[in-house]
């Protein structure tokens, strides 16, 4: 199977957040294999280490930066660092987040602060990071990674479907703050994606079949249906596209 190259992609600077593993690997891939020069951010290191290895034959191989994004300082450095090398970020992918479960009566006011940080606090300020220098430029892409679960009420993810939800809102607050410049905002809505996580956490052969069965598609999403997304937002091809939300769900709405 053949799919799209996007010539305005190539020499690209672009940032992953969460690049490591899961859907942020399949972007850092496909954004690489794009021509693009691609800074990818985790803590997870030897997941990282292991993809940055697989890619170094890449036009521009990625570059593994480990990075805390719970801590705004730890993200001004980083991104600071990277555009010392690279000049200013041009495509920003929001994708870290974590869909722990989570029991109502068990959250405290620690865990409710920590899931806030972990799943929307970083991409405000990974965007703040960049904008300034997306308005230099006159042109500039952020993309934010939402969820399906919110629009679909699952359980045991109050906090996180909070943090979820509030990213649409964040990315039309930010669509319509930097649209001036010529900076588009988009959120990119997955549904069930066959990540190794996922799969070794939430899912089971019962709950797959009960997934699949409640999608228009009768196909499992994988890692890289997300990807394609990101690159055709990120593109030239989607230049009037912003403050939206786009969904790789399968048409799936409900349980």
């Amino acid at each position: 199977m053949s799919y799209a190259i996007y010539p305005s992609l190539s020499g690209k600077t672009v940032v992953i957040t969460g690049g490591g593993s899961g859907i942020g690997a399949a972007m850092t891939g496909a954004f690489a294999r794009q021509g693009a020069r691609v800074f990818f951010l985790d803590v997870a290191e030897n997941d990282s280490l292991a993809l940055q290895e697989s890619l170094r034959d890449a036009v521009h191989p990625p570059v593994f930066r480990r990075c805390d994004l719970r801590s705004v300082e730890a993200i001004q450095s980083t991104f600071a660092g990277i555009a010392d090398i690279a000049g200013p970020i041009e495509v920003l992918v929001n994708n870290a987040g974590n869909d722990d479960r989570h029991e109502l009566g068990a959250v405290t006011s620690t865990y409710w602060d920590e899931c806030i940080a972990v799943n929307l606090k970083h991409q405000f300020f990974c965007a703040q990071a960049v904008a300034a220098g997306m308005r230099k430029l006159e042109r500039g892409t952020i993309l934010n990674l939402g969820s399906v679960s919110w629009h679909l009420a699952l359980p045991n993810l109050a906090i996180y479907m909070s943090a979820k939800a509030g990213i649409e809102g964040l990315t039309r607050g930010l669509a319509r703050e930097l649209g001036d410049a010529g900076i588009r905002v988009n959120s990119i809505i997955p549904g069930a994606v066959r990540t190794p996580r996922q799969m070794q956490l939430w899912q089971s052969p019962e709950s797959e079949a009960k997934v699949v069965a409640s999608q228009c598609l009768r196909l499992r999403i994988e890692p890289e249906h997300v990807a394609r997304m990101a690159l055709f937002l990120a593109s030239d091809d989607a230049s009037r596209c912003s403050g939206r939300d786009y969904f790789v769900d399968a048409g799936w709405y409900g349980e």
